[in-house]
């Protein structure tokens, strides 16, 4: 239920102040101790060597309730579901073990507001962005987006078949998400959408026939309707458009010093297959769903 996602190149990385001297980081590789993120000092990757909120360990951010297939029990220290797998994967390349992992409750805007962050990265369904990156840093993509519709059985906007079906919907998003954006810029409906808070409140309206349909991103669009509003279906999904894909990346304060190593550890989590086998594991039903032009 979260924006557009855009590729974050592994590049250039943002200079952090930390009191009176600048760290910078761009990851290169360097032996026997892995990437290194070089700049104007140099930020090590190293276990031990890395700048965090708190000394020792990596704190990471997300939302409460934090939603399945995500988040299992609303308990990300479980290490359940896949972003809980996702985060504890990229702990563990960075040296932290899963007791040093803690975490903390971040709304979904707020991770990607402009000010100083008490997180290292948060991990809550966050498409990358350039309007978001003004504020912000991310780690390239670990989850490759689509957005989906859904709506109650039998209704019209379940029998949907294209965007020209929605036109007149009423449709529903969560506020500050490509969710609402793929409503406002790609359906364009003639009502104006109805944004949410929360996915619970959207999941409501729905229920009570306040709106016609809901979008969100596709593993959590099968997880509403196969768990939580069960008298609801997965209407169809929207193709990938323009020359990037939508991708979920890591939210990182936009001078943080972890950048580089983060973006060099989610790299070496899909190059070596990890991403692909939890994508597998926890997000196995949302691959089938009609495209909608």
């Amino acid at each position: 239920m979260r924006l557009v996602n855009r590729p974050l190149r592994l590049a250039a990385c943002a200079s952090a102040v930390l009191l009176t001297a600048a760290v910078g980081c761009a990851p290169q590789d360097e032996s026997p101790g892995g990437p290194r993120a070089a700049g104007q000092g140099k930020q090590s990757c190293a276990h031990g060597k890395l700048t965090t909120v708190a000394t020792g360990k990596l704190t990471v951010g997300t939302d409460k309730p934090a939603y399945a297939p995500w988040f299992v029990d609303d308990d990300p220290a479980n290490g359940k579901g896949f972003e809980a797998a996702v985060a504890y994967a990229v702990a563990q390349r960075l040296g932290f073990g899963k007791g040093a992992v803690e975490w903390q409750t971040v709304p979904f805007n707020n991770a990607f507001a402009p000010g100083a962050k008490k997180f290292d990265f948060d991990i809550n369904q966050i498409s990358i962005s350039a309007e978001r990156k003004h504020a912000v840093a991310f780690s390239s993509g670990y989850y490759d987006v689509r957005q989906a519709v859904i709506a109650l059985k039998g209704s019209r906007a379940a029998h949907a078949r294209s965007l020209a079906d929605l036109k007149d919907a009423k449709l529903g998003a969560q506020v500050g998400s490509t969710s609402l954006d793929v409503v406002n810029d790609i359906i364009r409906p003639t009502r104006l959408a109805a944004p949410f808070q929360k996915n619970d409140l959207a999941k409501t309206a729905l229920k009570n026939g306040q709106v016609d349909a809901l979008v969100t991103d596709l593993p959590t669009a099968f997880y509403i309707t196969s768990a939580e509003v069960k008298d609801a279906e997965v209407v169809g999904q929207f193709a990938a458009t323009g020359p990037a894909k939508e991708q979920f990346g890591l939210v990182l304060d936009k001078e943080s010093p972890l950048t580089g190593c983060v973006t060099a550890a989610v790299d070496a989590l899909r190059k070596d297959g990890t991403l692909g086998a939890l994508e597998k594991k926890w997000l196995t039903d949302a691959v089938d769903a009609p495209v909608l032009k």
